[in-house]
């Protein structure tokens, strides 16, 4: 079991559940994912994510498009913020990425809300804070946004660690989660 299956299965297991107005949930507080690239291989390769989605939408916004409602909105400091990183690559500097900001051009707040870039040994260990995380849907999509943005930087990856706030599964998901557990493929339903 990968640990991003793990998470989900804890999730199901010790999981609070919740009232929400997109419907009940499981819910945790205070997680944190802690992959090696070999991890996030694992999930990457055992999960069905939209790679080339979200590859090309990171692509496009690093080229200057603009998406309102979408995640690279976010992050409109990126681009120089990796070009500093490549450029410096200083191991006693604290790279960050702020993403908080209440003016953002979205209908919710960013679930991501900081991503620090560090450098230790030569080897970049990327560390984020999440406010909240559909485990089903959303979770395997942003560690697959971190892991390209961490492709972004000259110096081979040692970790990306997330702390994520709330992570849960919405009761429409439950029985397909356990379904993914067992083995099974599944395709989980969206929560708008």
């Amino acid at each position: 079991m990968n640990k991003y299956h793990k998470i989900l299965e804890k999730v199901l297991k010790k999981g609070k559940i919740q009232e929400n107005k997109k419907g009940n949930i499981t819910f945790l507080l205070n997680e944190k994912l802690e992959l090696k690239p070999v991890d996030l291989l694992e999930i990457f390769e055992g999960h069905g994510i939209a790679r080339n989605k979200l590859k090309t939408e990171l692509d496009l916004f690093q080229s200057g498009e603009r998406f309102v409602n979408s995640y690279p909105t976010y992050f409109e400091q990126l681009p120089d913020l990796i070009k500093k990183i490549n450029r410096e690559k200083r191991n006693s500097k604290n790279y960050v990425l702020f993403l908080g900001k209440n003016d953002t051009e979205s209908n919710q707040q960013p679930c991501l809300s900081l991503i620090q870039f560090q450098i230790d040994k030569g080897k970049l260990v990327l560390s984020a804070y999440q406010r909240s995380s559909d485990a089903n849907l959303g979770l395997p999509a942003d560690l697959y946004h971190l892991y390209l943005i961490s492709r972004q930087i000259n110096l081979p990856l040692r970790s990306i660690t997330l702390f994520i706030g709330n992570v849960h599964i919405y009761d429409n998901n439950k029985d397909l989660t356990g379904k993914l557990l067992s083995g099974e493929s599944v395709r989980f339903s969206l929560n708008v």
